[in-house]
């Protein structure tokens, strides 16, 4: 099925034309209630200047997408008076770093306890500013980390592999099963660490691989921040990695979220982040198998020993 015309145009990068259109809609859809939709299908923003106003943002869509879009801040904080973050509770150790936020608020079912004089959605930032893609914040990374020490990490040189291959429900065609990643853990002179949340309820076997444990977000940060490479499909791992640096390969379906744009091998959004595309619908394999052969070209030149200055994937 053709995209729409707002989806077609972020992928070819043609943000402005998407803007134009956004703009048709918040124009048709004026005075409409959306609270009676799931939060991620709300529109928020009515077309307020910002500029010179006390500015709430809303994070209403996945830990994922607010990961990545928090980048945004600073740069509506230049223009702003102030800026109120209500975001995801299990974020706000990690928010708490980025600049620019003057307030920042656990997302509930109520209403927020805060004074401002026009809100928005944190995804619809971008259309806000008016920002296109060559215009995107890049630099890296934005959130921070320490490490987290492995069991045996002194004594074990070779580069540490984290492995993520199932993300939330409202996707399943991003996820995959255990078994067709599992063969990257096999691969020799490689560690490999099962880095998946709740990676017994996604099919992770108890046998292959190393399991450090379920963390909350500020401890599985330190954990991703332990890795020499995060291997992941399109899933919150995969944006807290990219915010915070970590080299990551990441595996996309067919028909992969705009985001990640057309045709290409890395990302405008994460200078350290290389993707690998399905070309046939539900080909996994394939996909594993080239990461498998990028591994074994590349695990030669890696020196894990070389850390805090981290090799180049």
């Amino acid at each position: 099925m053709a995209a729409d015309p707002w989806v077609r145009y972020m992928r070819r990068g043609e943000w402005e034309r998407a803007w134009a259109l956004g703009d048709t809609a918040m124009r048709e859809l004026a005075g409409c209630d959306f609270r009676h939709v799931p939060r991620h299908l709300q529109y928020v923003w009515t077309g307020a200047p910002v500029e010179g106003r006390r500015v709430l943002v809303r994070c209403y869509h996945g830990l994922g997408d607010t990961l990545q879009f928090i980048r945004y801040i600073p740069a509506l904080a230049r223009v702003a008076r102030g800026v109120v973050v209500w975001a995801q509770a299990a974020l706000l150790p990690m928010l708490g770093q980025v600049p620019g936020i003057d307030v920042l608020l656990p997302l509930h079912d109520g209403t927020p306890d805060a004074e401002y004089e026009v809100d928005v959605e944190l995804m619809e930032l971008p259309r806000v500013l008016r920002l296109r893609p060559t215009e995107l914040p890049t630099a890296v990374p934005y959130l921070r980390a320490e490490p987290l020490a492995l069991t045996g990490s002194g004594s074990d040189p070779r580069p540490r592999i984290g492995l993520v291959w199932q993300g939330g429900d409202w996707n399943p065609e991003r996820s995959m099963a255990f078994g067709a990643i599992a063969p990257l853990a096999a691969i020799p002179g490689i560690r490999p660490l099962i880095v998946q949340p709740l990676a017994a309820e996604a099919g992770w076997d108890g046998r292959t691989g190393e399991y450090p444990g379920e963390f909350d977000i500020p401890a599985f940060a330190r954990l991703l921040a332990s890795l020499d490479l995060l291997v992941t499909i399109d899933s919150m791992p995969a944006h807290l990695a990219g915010a915070m640096g970590i080299p990551t390969w990441l595996l996309l379906h067919h028909d992969p979220d705009w985001r990640w744009m057309e045709g290409r091998e890395d990302s405008p959004w994460y200078p350290d982040m290389r993707l690998f595309r399905q070309q046939e619908p539900g080909d996994w394999d394939s996909v594993v198998a080239r990461v498998a052969g990028a591994l074994e070209a590349q695990r030669d030149s890696i020196q894990a020993t070389s850390r805090p200055s981290r090799p180049r994937w």
